[in-house]
């Protein structure tokens, strides 16, 4: 059995990774590289497998960078299956749709700007006339926000201009969603002929899993097990990452293991509420409101759900909360469809009382472009939850445009930033920023083709975190029953991984941080 390392090798995103057993050829998730769009748009649009030589694709969760390139497999001649807990079934149904939505309208938007400035740059002198400019968006757009894309594209063609392609289209998502099966965790699943794969609860997020497989090879029976996103322990919601595995499958030749936060610690769950209390009845004591780049799935139905609790115990000032994300508002009803999957204390807390954990009075789902543009300017005290999470696209860029320069209101940072997007570039210059007593001119940041000021106050807030900090993926070592071989360390920027290769070799365990295309014997 061998296992080869494609994506998410010394960085975070791109989960993607090939197992090889006899004549069984098994990949564990198709994820999309994130970051810098030229550089992530190369790397995306490279298979480092040939789709049509894959049995089985495994999917540990939903999220866009474990398997934001499935369709980009179905496409191109992969004709098994895609397995995966029920509850990641749903969800990829709305996240991979949205996905290529997205794709399909940043590129529109390229082409628009490229068509948009070839004619203008044709009018010469006269290309500053507010007039020309307007006369030349009336061309290209129906109404304020519609993009004419026939008219664009025909321009492309008469001036032969460099066209940018989505990745993938909803139709090639759509067509995607056929090959994706949902199974119950603790079932096993065939993935090859020889080959059976075992989901277990990962705790990271709804329907998330472990995946344990198992191979009968010449070389007698094989086990890899690969954590996928590992979550945090006594988190709200989700029973934590299991523990308890049956004899089957508690003796792993080979994991491969995630490092997002391998050298770091979070702040305790317990204490999420607390910060969380704070920056809101600070923030409205100023006079401002509240603005949370969130991911759609999980971090956001997360916070409505503490939301709900403090709101319930009347500990914070009651601003309207806006969940402005129409794939947050899908996703919050796949939550809802699953309860089989919530820890005991949800039940407790809310299920048994007939109550709905992610909704209460005062909070509402915006759904239409005109409800998202009057919420950015609404001047009055409010929360706004908004994706994307790292600030990459969506409506969140719209409510940064309009409320980023004013010191009254903060931007709270609940979740993962990966390196070279906005978010990251938010969360870097506001705490340095504070750190120099917020004192003469305010960081700048380009974003929607323009630099604004950074006057708001950042805040970040660990707790919400849904990746297992250093000390609890080792406590998912050491306090499982599990006896493991080697370790691949994976799914972490480098220093993150090596570190905590370093950290899982003084514990005693056998470690190593693969090569992008390193194959290892297993």
């Amino acid at each position: 059995m061998k296992a080869t390392f494609h994506g998410a090798v010394r960085e975070v995103t791109g989960s993607m990774h090939l197992l090889e057993a006899g004549e069984d050829r098994i990949l564990l998730d198709c994820g999309m590289f994130q970051g810098r769009r030229k550089e992530s748009a190369e790397k995306n649009r490279r298979l480092a497998v040939d789709p049509g030589r894959i049995d089985t694709a495994v999917l540990s969760h939903a999220h866009i960078d474990h398997s934001g390139r499935i369709p980009l497999l179905t496409r191109n001649g992969f004709n098994g299956r895609v397995v995966c807990t029920r509850a990641t079934a749903d969800a990829a149904e709305y996240l991979l749709l949205d996905s290529a939505h997205i794709q399909e309208s940043d590129a529109a938007y390229l082409n628009y700007k490229t068509v948009r400035n070839a004619l203008t740059e044709l009018k010469g002198e006269g290309k500053n006339d507010p007039k020309t400019r307007a006369e030349i968006k009336r061309l290209l757009k129906k109404g304020r926000h519609r993009l004419d894309t026939g008219t664009i594209d025909k321009m492309l063609d008469r001036y032969n201009l460099e066209k940018v392609t989505p990745l993938y289209s909803t139709d090639d998502a759509h067509h995607a969603l056929g090959f994706i099966e949902g199974v119950p965790y603790r079932h096993p699943v065939n993935v090859g002929k020889n080959t059976v794969c075992t989901f277990y609860e990962a705790g990271h997020i709804l329907g998330s899993a472990v995946s344990v497989i198992r191979a009968e090879t010449d070389g007698g029976c094989k086990t890899v097990m690969f954590t996928g996103d590992l979550g945090r322990f006594d988190k709200p919601i989700l029973r934590d990452p299991v523990l308890d595995f049956p004899d089957a499958d508690r003796r792993i030749d080979l994991m491969i293991m995630e490092s997002t936060y391998g050298d770091r610690l979070h702040e305790p769950v317990a204490d999420a509420r607390d910060v969380l209390k704070k920056v809101l009845t600070e923030t409205h004591d100023r006079g401002g409101g509240v603005l949370i780049p969130s991911f759609a799935f999980g971090r956001t139905q997360e916070l409505l759900y503490v939301l709900h609790e403090l709101y319930d115990s009347k500990a914070v000032p009651r601003m309207p909360v806006y969940v402005d994300s129409p794939l947050a508002t899908r996703l919050t009803r796949v939550f809802g469809e699953h309860p089989e999957v919530y820890d005991k204390e949800t039940h407790q807390a809310f299920l048994q009382r007939g109550k709905n954990p992610f909704t209460f009075k005062m909070m509402r789902f915006t759904e239409s472009v005109e409800e998202s543009i009057a919420l950015t300017q609404d001047p009055t005290p409010n929360i706004v939850i908004a994706s994307s999470g790292m600030c990459e696209a969506g409506r969140i860029l719209h409510h940064l445009r309009y409320k980023i320069h004013n010191p009254k209101n903060t931007i709270l940072i609940v979740g993962y930033m990966a390196q070279n997007t906005l978010g990251r570039r938010i969360l870097e210059n506001g705490e340095a920023y504070a750190a120099a007593g917020r004192k003469g001119d305010p960081p700048l940041l380009k974003f929607l083709n323009k630099e604004y000021p950074l006057r708001a106050r950042v805040v970040k807030l660990g707790g919400f975190s849904a990746h297992a900090d250093r000390d609890e993926m080792l406590r998912f070592l050491k306090d499982s029953n599990l006896e493991v071989g080697r370790i691949a360390v994976v799914h972490g920027e480098e220093d993150q991984s090596l570190a905590f290769a370093k950290h899982l070799e003084d514990a005693g365990y056998s470690a190593f941080v693969p090569e992008v295309g390193r194959t290892v014997e297993v």
